[in-house]
């Protein structure tokens, strides 16, 4: 009993340890870590350049107004459906919890596609996808899992390994400077 009352008052406390990327679609939105995005910004700042933007850079690593409207859903979910986790947890562990809370009674009758989406890994998104990432490689080592890498990512299409097809960027004479 203690651990259902502490698993169900702390479950929506985690979610503010997640931020919004939005270069993803669907619920992978929502991920530990810093955004591409702001990854590059703040690697911009820290060589020096000179950042502009809405955001103060004071504010760049808060809670987003998407994270914190995320948590309150939760938090209302949490507490309309307290009862079925209960009777979830107390009768039915066998079953799988999204399909129980989620598809059965929540969204009973409604758009479940969001439960079917499969998380893509994206480089550097070893943490979040629940692996350890790897310790730096002895030259060598990198050297041949550099090259046993390219020779399996060529048989992947670009589609599979996570690579942007190649496109022109447009460009127009009042870009120069």
């Amino acid at each position: 009993d203690i651990r259902l009352i502490e698993v169900t008052e702390n479950i929506c406390k985690r979610l503010l340890d997640y931020n919004l990327h939005k270069e993803r679609s669907g619920s992978n939105r929502f991920a530990k870590g810093m955004s591409e995005t702001f990854e590059t910004l703040h690697n911009l700042v820290h060589k020096g350049v000179k950042v502009v933007m809405d955001i103060p850079y004071e504010l760049w690593n808060e809670t987003s107004a998407e994270v914190a409207d995320l948590k309150k859903q939760c938090d209302v979910l949490v507490e309309e459906y307290e009862d079925v986790i209960e009777d979830w947890y107390r009768h039915h562990q066998t079953e799988d919890l999204s399909q129980f809370l989620c598809a059965d009674r929540v969204l009973k009758g409604k758009d479940a596609s969001c439960l079917a989406e499969k998380w893509t890994g994206k480089k550097g998104d070893l943490a979040s996808a629940g692996e350890k990432p790897s310790k730096k490689k002895s030259g060598k080592k990198k050297k041949k899992a550099a090259k046993e890498q390219s020779e399996g990512a060529e048989s992947l299409s670009l589609e599979e390994s996570g690579v942007q097809e190649a496109a022109p960027l447009p460009h127009s004479p009042t870009d120069e400077l």
